[in-house]
């Protein structure tokens, strides 16, 4: 994979497109988890979400980057 990525006309970081997908897919799987109410099983709430977000992060940076 290519370390930089031209978007219209400029070098972006590959990561930055992976940081892109990522907070999309985090905000549907946060969009499901609010519109049944799985947010009633979790201590804190924002906490998780950040830490849901991180995790989808690193795990697709690992695989964009093999």
């Amino acid at each position: 994979m290519p370390r930089e990525i031209a978007v219209l006309d400029a070098l972006v970081p590959s990561l930055l497109l992976v940081f892109v997908f990522s907070l999309l897919l985090q905000w549907a799987v946060d969009w499901v988890g609010g519109r049944y109410g799985l947010y009633r099983y979790v201590w804190h709430p924002p906490l998780f979400r950040v830490a849901m977000f991180f995790c989808c992060f690193g795990g697709l940076g690992l695989l964009a980057m093999q």
